[in-house]
């Protein structure tokens, strides 16, 4: 019998991590109870737990309030949270079918915890668990955008006189070997090699040109002890090149895009720069394999899912304006203002790889030719990002057949609202997540509309009953149902987390469009609970990060990546997280029914 519990305890995590002479202790130790189905084996705020319960045969239901709670299987335990906090048991836990359970004795379990990496596991929570996951895939190998910014090394600051002509700046900037300077004025200024191109020579100005004629004041600046990435997106999203770091106040050294990362075509600062001066459409053939390789990059620097999709967004936002400047200097000028809006995971600055086109174009006045300008603006911007990668959208949720006036959008967006049906829910869905990235058009009055629609309770109950169209891959004794020793995590776990954010997000006035901000946002509002809710986000990272790490590796074989990552590849730590990470999306979804009502809709 001993033997037979060692060898399952040798499978089960935090377990194996044990020495040989604890686990024998621990087996030594061990009784094996049985509950019939039904049995209330711990109650909310009973008696403190006398024992580490382990789970051998069946399942247990953990409730921490009046709903259902939380299904634990085999290899699960519960007990521990009490005998550590020497204090009631803050959940119900029932057996769901008749239950075997192995039993440690408080006083083994605690003496266990000695073990600094066995007593890891049960001192963290699982959001917590889950953040380290989630970050120890990337982080062991390098790291280096998590370090500071001053430890790249920073060049030195030359400087120069604003009355300095710019042939003595440019002297003394030869003479440093470096392509800026800092001018001592107040605020201080700065002067770049770029600036003796574009504010001097092709001015028609000449060398003895005052520098504070063509120097740039106010400077963008950031401390010593921001770390790379910050400073990266910082540079992206100000699209500044040379970047003064600061000690104290005091500029003490400045870092440019080619000292944040080295390898140019995997440098979001170098890739921006390409796009800018973008002249041919065609050349995109390789932004695919460009921005993967950015995104590797990132993700071995040890990025996090979310910092990686801010970037990417940031890059292709770049992207789409340099290619609406060269269709309209092909079509002529605009007719009106306009806007054009992205959608999916690239509008919730969410998208880590180029996936599927999903964008619409808004114009601010009707009529004919303004309706043929946009419908060609639309299409050729729409063909050149299938050149850069971005294939067309099966669903047909494209700029080319979604560009419309601003009216009609008004019209059409609040008639999902007022009258939901399957076809409307759907696309608000899509819609509901848009965010505008080029264009000088004011969308205000369609973020009112998605502002409002919370005021709807029937509108809610049917978005809500939305986020429960795809269910995690969990069978009904609770264990991860795979397809052919796949799971698909976009539909078991990515988007039904997603449109809970939705649905939680519009209910509490969130503006945002990530997920993690609507969640933020609803737990500061009081609509979810703060351990469900940091518990939700750390589940949604990990997802990510996991389906990210396991994309990047097909992509390093040549195939093509998709959603579904094969069990077989996981680790037994892993696999036990990405269970308990469907459990917390069964929870939430429940959580979702319950507050918004679903079952009134029949």
């Amino acid at each position: 019998m001993i033997a037979k519990l060692l060898d399952f305890m040798r499978e089960q995590h935090p377990f194996e991590l044990l020495t040989e002479e604890e686990m024998e202790l621990a087996s030594a130790n061990f009784v094996t109870r049985n509950f019939p189905e039904g049995k209330i084996i711990l109650r909310h705020g009973g008696p403190i737990s006398s024992c580490l319960f382990l789970i051998a045969e069946g399942s247990a239901r953990l409730a921490p309030d009046d709903l259902s709670g939380r299904i634990l299987d085999e290899g699960d335990f519960f007990g521990f949270p009490s005998i550590i906090s020497q204090d009631c048991p803050t959940a119900t836990v029932t057996a769901e079918t008749d239950l075997m359970v192995h039993c440690l004795p408080a006083e083994i379990f605690t003496g266990l915890l000695n073990n600094a990496k066995f007593a890891d596991f049960f001192l963290k929570d699982l959001s917590e668990r889950l953040r380290l996951m989630a970050s120890g895939g990337n982080a062991s190998l390098g790291g280096e955008l998590t370090t500071p910014v001053e430890d790249l090394g920073l060049r030195m600051v030359v400087t120069v006189d604003p009355n300095d002509s710019v042939a003595e700046a440019a002297r003394a900037m030869r003479q440093a070997r470096e392509d800026v300077a800092i001018v001592s004025c107040e605020p201080p200024g700065i002067i770049t090699d770029h600036d003796f191109q574009v504010k001097v020579l092709a001015d028609d100005l000449g060398p003895d040109t005052p520098v504070h004629q063509v120097m740039t004041q106010h400077l963008k600046t950031l401390p010593t002890e921001t770390p790379v990435h910050s400073a990266l997106l910082y540079m992206l999203e100000e699209r500044i090149h040379h970047l003064p770091i600061t000690s104290d106040g005091k500029i003490v050294g400045l870092v440019s895009a080619t000292d944040l990362l080295r390898h140019q075509t995997r440098n979001p600062l170098y890739l921006t720069r390409q796009l800018e001066n973008l002249e041919d459409p065609s050349t995109l053939i390789h932004y695919r394999d460009d921005a993967a390789a950015m995104v590797e990059r990132l993700f071995n620097g040890g990025l996090k899912v979310a910092q990686i999709g801010r970037i990417f967004a940031s890059v292709n936002h770049t992207l789409v304006r340099r290619l609406l400047r060269l269709a309209e200097k092909k079509l002529g000028p605009p007719p009106c203002t306009y806007a054009w809006l992205v959608f999916g995971s690239e509008g919730r600055m969410e998208q880590a790889l180029i996936t599927d086109q999903d964008n619409a174009l808004v114009y601010a006045d009707a009529g004919q030719n303004n309706a043929e300008y946009f419908s060609e603006l639309a299409k050729t911007v729409g063909a050149d990002l299938l050149t850069a990668g971005f294939p067309p959208c099966p669903g047909g949720y494209m700029a080319a057949n979604w560009c419309k006036p601003l009216d009609e959008w008004v019209e059409i967006m609040s008639s999902w609202v007022q009258c939901p049906t399957p076809e409307s829910l759907m696309m608000a869905g899509i819609f509901f997540d848009f965010r505008p990235v080029a264009g000088s058009l004011s969308v205000t009055p369609l973020e009112e509309i998605i502002l409002k629609s919370a005021d709807s309770q029937l509108f809610m109950a049917h978005l809500a009953r939305e986020a429960m169209r795809f269910r995690p891959p969990l069978n009904l004794f609770r264990r991860i149902q795979s397809d052919e020793g796949k799971v698909d995590l976009k539909t078991g776990g990515i988007a039904p987390i997603v449109a809970a954010g939705r649905v939680y997000g519009l209910k509490a006035g969130a503006r945002f469009r990530p997920t993690r901000q609507r969640f933020e946002t609803a737990m500061d509002t009081g609509l979810i609970s703060k351990d469900l809710g940091q518990t939700v986000t750390e589940t949604y990272r990990f997802l990510l990060q996991l389906r990210l790490r396991e994309q990047l590796g097909v992509l390093k074989t040549q195939g093509l990546p998709d959603n579904r990552v094969s069990l077989n590849r996981l680790s037994s730590l892993e696999r036990r997280h990405l269970k308990e990470a469907f459990g917390v999306v069964r929870e939430l979804q429940e959580k979702v029914a319950h507050r918004f009502q679903t079952n009134l809709l029949g």
